[in-house]
């Protein structure tokens, strides 16, 4: 985990955030400045593993964490922005990011909100999430361990849950977890897809006590584990 060490190397990585921002999120129909802004601001490359640092502005899926059932994977950016946008964070919210992997998106929405909690399934993880967001010196994150879909219910209730990753089931503890108008945002995957690969990004909002979801756009992203839904057995 390493800082950019010289002038060139920090323009350099503005350079980048700027081409990111410009080819990638702005022309997928991102237009809350807010967010845009906080992708400008925050070192894509200082969230990342030393073996995919120089892929840390693509426009692809990157593997971050390869733990046989604590796989971690970051969000393509025009994906994350857009699923952060249609949250619409408030410098207020009280914000829940589940699966935080390396910490990119919980210092994302630490520009947005009024504080992030980042949960994690395991100490190894968390330490690690830990150590770049200590890096980055964000105050405004605080990290946890435990399991992804028990989320942190005594932390509770939540503005906005994001959930890192695809989803196909298990989002009843978080539901839990919302405050009245909250929203959780997600990437969920339907059983009725034969190829298991497309999904949608999901608002969920609470109102009345009740949750709806809300299609937001086509999306893909890698299943966690922790939401995956069992074989049903077949005759």
């Amino acid at each position: 985990m390493q800082a950019p060490n010289s002038a060139a190397d920090l323009k350099d990585s503005k350079i980048q955030r700027q081409t990111m921002v410009d080819c990638q999120i702005r022309t997928f129909e991102v237009t809350d400045q807010l967010v845009i802004d906080q992708f400008l601001a925050v070192p894509r490359e200082r969230f990342l593993p030393d073996d995919v640092r120089g892929l840390a502005y693509s426009d692809i899926g990157l593997t971050i964490s390869t733990g046989s059932d604590k796989k971690r994977y970051l969000l393509p950016p025009l994906i994350l922005a857009r699923l952060i946008q249609g949250g619409r964070v408030g410098p207020g919210d009280r914000i829940l990011d589940v699966a935080s992997g390396s910490g990119y998106s919980a210092a994302i929405l630490a520009g947005l909100g009024s504080s992030v909690l980042a949960l994690e399934a395991d100490s190894t993880l968390r330490h690690d999430l830990k150590m770049r967001l200590g890096a980055f010196g964000l105050d405004r994150v605080r990290t946890i361990d435990g399991p992804l879909q028990d989320g942190a219910e005594s932390d509770g209730p939540f503005d906005v849950i994001l959930v890192n990753g695809a989803i196909e089931t298990g989002l009843d503890a978080l539901f839990g977890q919302l405050a009245e108008g909250g929203r959780l945002l997600t990437i969920q995957r339907f059983p009725n897809d034969p190829t298991g690969r497309a999904a949608k990004a999901m608002r969920f909002e609470k109102s009345g006590g009740q949750v709806s979801g809300r299609i937001l756009f086509d999306a893909s992203a890698p299943l966690l584990e922790a939401f995956k839904k069992e074989a049903a057995f077949q005759f």
